[in-house]
């Protein structure tokens, strides 16, 4: 029984997603003990053994109102090397949102390439394998790791979720950015064949520097369509307001914005004020988002990625793959 040979770890500040993932397995969440010192410091260990068993430890990474996401990166690293030094035979890192990944190559002299430095002391702790969810560069989070990684994808979410609310609408899918257009035109691909309709794939172009985002062009035909817009994160969410508002302006019956994480800094509460959009799908990876404005509150809509992650577990306990979970 997979409960006999695995053990599932969180930080306190996870505890309640990791609990819901190890429900679904039958499982219980292992016991940790997370010390603070009065200088700063903190101590983290687990009060289980774990010699000889498979490990695996569930955490987003972001800030929020009790924690950094530096400090949870710190405690993971630090609860990932005790773990490794307790001759766990193996530890797999489940990081449904991995922090520092947009930034993950250089754009100006001398930029950092954080997403490499971040695999970099992941791996150094003795981590054996590592899972994320809908990362913003694929290729980039693949190549930075030298240890396992696997990529889960929320895109079958979104299309169970659109195809009950949008089966009789002409549907447009549209990237907010040229980045995201291999998102866009996979989920165009799933939701048209889910519905068993032919879906168009538009792009909305825009320039983005130091934050700034200057620029904007509409590119294909929105008139009396339903507009999904597809992408890994909402932020500022300046470019999602800026998409809506010039669909609807250009005569978009309904419009949708669909993201995996909902990141959603202090701007958002301004830049989501517009009708423009109608709803904002998300998914559970940050559960704890900064949004205060109730308009906007009964806009966003949250889809469960705790069944994807405790299937995940499953089969990797099996050693089954788990490709197709992302098709």
């Amino acid at each position: 029984m997979i409960k006999d040979t695995v053990k599932i770890f969180s930080l306190n500040t996870g505890k309640q997603y990791a609990e819901d993932v190890a429900s679904h397995l039958g499982m219980h969440v292992a016991s940790h003990e997370e010390r603070d010192f009065e200088d700063g410091e903190h101590k983290i260990r687990s009060l289980e053994s774990v010699r000889g068993k498979e490990v695996f430890i569930i955490q987003s990474l972001f800030s929020d109102d009790t924690m950094s996401v530096n400090d949870k990166l710190c405690r993971l690293l630090f609860l990932t090397g005790s773990l490794k030094d307790a001759c766990a035979s193996k530890i797999t890192l489940i990081i449904p949102y991995l922090c520092y990944a947009r930034k993950d190559r250089k754009t100006k002299d001398r930029d950092p390439v954080t997403t490499k430095y971040l695999a970099q002391i992941i791996e150094a702790v003795g981590t054996n394998h590592v899972i994320a969810l809908d990362v913003h560069n694929l290729q980039a989070y693949q190549n930075s790791f030298r240890c396992y990684t696997d990529h889960l994808e929320a895109k079958m979410l979104f299309t169970d979720h659109f195809a009950a609310l949008v089966a009789n609408d002409d549907i447009v899918i549209m990237s907010p950015d040229a980045g995201g257009m291999k998102r866009a035109d996979a989920f165009s691909i799933s939701l048209g064949k889910r519905l068993q309709k032919r879906t168009s794939c538009h792009l909305y172009g825009k320039k983005r520097s130091e934050g700034i985002v200057s620029g904007s062009s509409l590119v294909g035909d929105v008139r009396n369509k339903t507009v999904i817009i597809i992408d890994d994160l909402i932020s500022s969410g300046t470019t999602l307001s800026r998409a809506a508002e010039a669909c609807k302006a250009f005569g978009a019956l309904k419009v949708y914005a669909a993201a995996t994480h909902g990141v959603f800094s202090e701007a958002a509460n301004m830049n989501f004020q517009s009708d423009a959009l109608d709803r904002i799908i998300i998914t559970n990876s940050i559960p704890d988002f900064k949004i205060n404005n109730d308009l906007i509150q009964k806009k966003i809509e949250i889809l469960d990625t705790v069944p994807l992650i405790a299937e995940c577990i499953r089969r990797l306990h099996r050693s089954e793959s788990i490709t197709d979970l992302n098709h």
